[in-house]
């Protein structure tokens, strides 16, 4: 028996058909590659506003939130990262629980602005989150929940050791153990000379964050990897570029109505001077369908500079101020007098101090293996379940009717 014909009496008694050979109808490989969007997507689709929080005469920083009422979740981006990166983490949350979700460029990040950006000290970034704070909340601060990833967490630890917010609750570290961090600062340098230094689009910036692993979920790479970058001739962030062109999406009709206008007039003008003939009557074209052309000026390299991004901050500029973030990190964060929790993308990230007071019960451990670093970009949903369930538990949040509180993992 041939092949074809043992292929032929397997489907015949239940199995699968055989594929045809190409060309004879069989669908091309190519056709059943869906492409993906990597296009950007604007941050109000997460958040309910956005607004710039002055502090002192020169430094300001920009602050995304959601929510009315309940206690307030003050999340800290890691290094490199910006405010967007927690834009679907916020979504989910604030449909769990009654809360107020508030993330906040960093100095040196997004699209805050400062006098010294390139003083990234513990010290410096976290009087920076009191001073935030204090002049967000003022004299009525409300109970303040502290989230910080990577270097966010150490900062938000930093914070909560010198008693910076009176009002804290609570602290939530993601990936962050001061022993693995220590260790992984020697091999730093050569991840960052291992980035792209420029992109030619933010489509290119978002596709090598999805591709290289940084961000696993591409929808939360499509908002967030945008306020990691701005353009290099013009120093412009990324994030005020798409705010310019979302506001001319959104208000279309202002120019056009002023050309409507002198349209208009030059038609009248003409139709007293000259009668138009029935050709001419013909081929034009009412004048609210006419829409206004913007063209930009052709240079000579207008292919190659039109298009070309770079990273908003240059992390290894930052390399002095490494070893004071994490330094001592887990004595400060059990020493912390309020309810914790360390959320983890693997067991094997603890040190020997964290693994004592785990077992001590000083702090509750929650672990998602199915995430990289980014654990609340790769998997912002159960992050978002695993935050409630810290918020309910402890009767600082009032959950909302579709929300089910999961059991705490350890």
């Amino acid at each position: 028996m041939s092949a074809l014909e043992r292929q032929a009496l397997k489907a015949s008694i239940g199995g699968l058909p055989p594929m045809p050979p190409p060309g004879l109808g069989g669908p091309k490989k190519r056709a059943l590659i869906r492409k993906r969007d990597y296009t950007p997507i604007h941050w109000d689709k997460y958040f309910e506003r956005m607004h710039d929080v002055k502090c002192g005469d020169s430094d300001t920083f920009r602050v995304y939130e959601c929510g009315s009422s309940g206690p307030v979740l003050f999340f800290l981006h890691g290094g490199g990262f910006s405010a967007l990166s927690w834009s679907l983490l916020c979504s989910s949350l604030s449909g769990m629980v009654t809360c107020r979700c508030a993330a906040v460029d960093l100095r040196g990040h997004g699209d805050s602005k400062t006098s010294d950006d390139q003083n990234l000290s513990a010290e410096r970034l976290s009087s920076d989150v009191g001073n935030i704070f204090k002049e967000m909340y003022r004299d009525d601060p409300p109970p303040v929940l502290l989230v910080g990833h990577s270097m966010g967490g150490a900062i938000a630890i930093h914070t909560a050791f010198r008693k910076l917010i009176p009002s804290l609750i609570g602290l939530v570290v993601i990936d962050v153990v001061e022993g693995t961090a220590m260790d992984a600062l020697s091999s730093m340098h050569n991840f960052l000379k291992g980035r792209p230094s420029v992109f030619k689009s933010l489509e290119q910036g978002i596709e090598w964050c999805v591709r290289s692993g940084q961000v696993r979920n591409i929808e939360s790479a499509r908002v967030s990897m945008v306020g990691q970058l701005k353009r290099v001739e013009t120093e412009e962030t990324a994030t005020a570029e798409l705010e310019h062109e979302f506001e001319a999406s959104s208000h279309p009709q202002g120019t056009s109505t002023i050309i409507e206008e002198e349209e208009d007039e030059s038609n009248a003008n003409k139709s007293t001077s000259e009668p138009q003939t029935a050709e001419e009557n013909a081929n034009s074209t009412p004048t609210t369908e006419t829409k206004p052309e913007f063209k930009k000026p052709e240079s000579k390299d207008q292919k190659e500079d039109d298009h070309h991004y770079t990273w908003r901050i240059d992390l290894g500029k930052t390399s002095p101020f490494w070893k004071g973030w994490f330094e001592g990190l887990s004595n400060k964060f059990l020493s912390c007098d309020v309810p914790k929790m360390l959320l983890l993308a693997g067991v094997d990230r603890l040190d020997k101090d964290l693994t004592i007071g785990q077992m001590q019960g000083k702090f509750q451990m929650q672990v998602l293996p199915q995430c990289g670093h980014a654990v609340h970009e790769d998997s912002p949903e159960k992050v978002a379940e695993a935050l409630a369930t810290f918020l309910v538990r402890y009767k600082v949040a009032q959950p909302t009717a579709d929300f089910h509180r999961v059991f705490p993992a350890c």
